[in-house]
C-alpha cells in the first residue's frame, strides 16, 4: 500500500493519556542497563504531525519536500508519505527508499548539486525528472545521461554575513544563467524552474528578498528562449522554530503574491529536513570512563583561570560519538548541553566538563564545556533534538552500530491521524499500547506493573 513498508521492521507504542516520554525513557534505560547499557534514541512520531499541521497553518502554499538526508528511518519516512508531502534526495539509495513507498516519481526531486552519472542514469530508468543544476559541466552531464530530466537551476545567494559558505559554494551568479540556457537549449534539456537555498544560519530573513527577486530575473530571462517555468523551490533551512518560520513568511508571502502569483502557475515548494525531525528524537548515551584533569592544562589557551587550583575538571567518555549519532559535530555546531539521567541533589556541587565519544580521536569531543554534578561509569546521559543528521548512513567505525530506535505516539496524535484518514491494516500491525504503569521486561516488551 503506498505510504507503508511491507516489510518495515520496526514497532510503534502508543501511549495512553497516563504515560509520558520521560517515563519511556526511564524504562528503555533501565533495559539498557540490565542487556549491556547500549546507547538508543526514543522518537516521538506525534511530533511530526504537529509540525506538518504547523507548517500548513503558516507556509500553506508551499508545498513541503521532505530532505531525505536528515532522518532516513523507516517510520519518519512512512508517517511523512502519508501525510502526502515530497521527498528531495540527494542519492540513489535515498531515491530506492522513497520508491519503496509508493512516492510517485514527480514528488521526488534529485537534489545533488554534484551527480555521479550512473545514478543520473538510476533516475532516468526510475522515471525521476526533476533535478537541480548549477553548471555547465553539470548539464552537459545531465543530458548525456537523462536527456528527459527538467532541471531547476540552482542560483547563488547573497548569505554572507556568517561563517556559512555553502550557499556560495553551490549556485550559479545570475549573470551566468544566460550562458547555462543557451547550453540547456542546444542540449535540448528543459529547464523547468529555480532553486535556492538559505541556511539556516541565516538570521536576516530578508535575504529572501533578494533570493525572490533573483529567481523572477532568470524566470523572465527563460522566456526569452521559450522554456516553460513552472517550479520555484525556496530551499532548507528551517529550524523547526514556529517563530522562524513565521518571520520567513511573512517576508516571502508578499513577495510571491508580487513575483509568483498564483494565477502564474508556478509551484513554490520548499525543503525541510531538521524542522520536521529534530524534535522528534532523544537519544541516550551511557558514560563508559571518566577522566579527572587538572584545570590549569584543561583551559584552552588565552582563557583566564577562575577557579580554584584544587578543583576538579572531569572528561567523560560516552559510548557513541561523532562517528556514530554525533555525525553532525564534524560539520556544524552543536550546542546541546544534555541532561543527567539519575536524580541529584538541588545543591550538589556543579563541575566543570567536556563530553567525548568513544574513539579516543581528538575531534571526537561532543560537548567542549558545561557543568555537570561529578558522574559515574555506567551514569546516562538524555541530549534531546537529535533527530537531524544522527540517524542517516552509519560509520564503520570499530564495528559502530546505530543505536536502536524506539518509536512512539501518544493516543490523541493517533486519533488525529485516524481522523486524517492515515490508517491501514499494514500501519496498525506496527503499533502496541503502553499502558499509564510501564514496566519494560527484559524481552523488550511493556506490560503492567504489579
Amino acid at each position: 500500500m503506498k505510504g507503508f513498508l511491507e516489510d518495515a521492521n520496526y514497532s510503534i507504542g502508543l501511549l495512553d493519556e497516563g504515560a509520558t516520554l520521560g517515563d519511556v525513557i526511564d524504562n528503555y534505560v533501565y533495559e539498557h542497563t540490565l542487556t549491556g547499557k547500549n546507547a538508543f534514541f526514543v522518537g516521538d512520531l506525534g511530533k511530526l504531525l504537529k509540525k506538518h499541521n504547523q507548517w500548513q497553518n503558516v507556509m500553506a502554499p508551499v508545498k513541503p519536500f521532505y530532505t531525505v538526508k536528515c532522518n532516513s528511518t523507516p517510520g519518519v519516512l512512512e508517517i511523512l508519505a502519508a501525510l502526502g508531502i515530497g521527498f528531495a534526495c540527494s542519492s540513489k539509495s535515498e531515491m530506492a527508499l522513497v520508491q519503496d513507498l509508493g512516492i510517485a516519481p514527480e514528488n521526488i526531486i534529485y537534489t545533488n548539486p554534484c551527480k555521479q552519472a550512473s545514478q543520473i542514469k538510476y533516475a532516468a530508468k526510475a522515471g525521476v525528472n526533476i533535478m537541480t543544476c548549477d553548471n555547465e559541466s553539470e548539464l552537459k552531464k545531465i543530458a548525456r545521461n537523462h536527456p528527459s530530466a527538467k532541471l531547476l537551476l540552482r542560483i547563488a545567494t547573497e548569505d554572507i554575513s556568517g561563517a556559512e559558505e555553502m550557499n556560495m559554494k553551490f549556485g550559479t551568479m545570475l549573470k551566468s544563467c544566460r550562458h547555462l540556457m543557451e547550453c540547456a537549449k542546444e542540449l535540448e534539456v528543459q529547464i523547468v524552474g529555480v532553486k535556492f537555498h538559505i541556511s539556516s544560519s541565516c538570521k536576516e530573513p530578508q535575504v529572501y528578498i533578494h533570493a525572490i527577486s533573483d529567481a523572477r530575473c532568470v524566470f523572465d530571462m527563460a522566456e526569452e528562449f521559450g522554456f516553460k517555468m513552472n517550479m520555484l523551490d525556496i530551499g532548507g533551512g528551517f529550524t523547526g522554530s514556529e517563530l522562524q518560520l513565521e518571520e520567513v513568511n511573512h517576508v516571502i508571502s508578499p513577495l510571491l503574491d508580487v513575483y509568483f502569483p498564483e494565477e502564474s502557475g508556478v509551484n513554490v515548494i520548499a525543503e525541510p529536513g531538521c524542522y520536521y525531525v529534530s524534535s522528534a528524537f532523544t537519544l541516550a548515551v551511557n558514560i563508559i570512563a571518566k577522566k579527572a584533569v587538572e584545570y590549569d592544562k584543561f583551559l584552552p589557551s588565552g582563557m583566564e583561570q577562575t577557579r580554584s587550583d584544587d578543583e576538579p575538571i572531569f572528561m567523560y567518555y560516552m559510548n557513541d560519538g561523532v562517528y556514530g549519532s554525533f555525525a553532525s559535530k564534524l560539520f556544524e555546531k552543536f550546542n546541546t548541553i544534555p541532561e543527567v539521567h539519575k536524580k541529584y541533589k538541588e545543591d550538589e556541587p556543579l563541575f566543570a566538563s567536556s563530553l567525548w565519544g568513544p574513539s579516543c580521536d581528538e575531534l571526537d569531543q561532543i560537548v567542549e564545556n558545561c557543568l555537570l554534578p561529578e558522574l559515574s561509569v555506567g551514569d546516562w546521559l538524555i541530549f534531546d533534538n537529535m533527530g537531524s543528521g544522527t540517524l542517516g548512513q552509519q560509520s564503520a567505525f570499530n564495528d559502530f552500530q546505530r543505536p536502536p530506535i524506539y518509536y512512539m505516539m501518544s493516543f490523541n496524535d493517533w486519533y488525529e491521524m485516524q481522523d486524517a484518514g492515515i490508517t491501514s491494516d499494514t500501519l496498525m500491525k506496527n503499533f502496541f499500547f503502553v499502558p499509564s504503569c510501564i514496566q519494560l521486561s527484559p524481552e523488550d516488551s511493556f506490560s503492567t506493573a504489579a
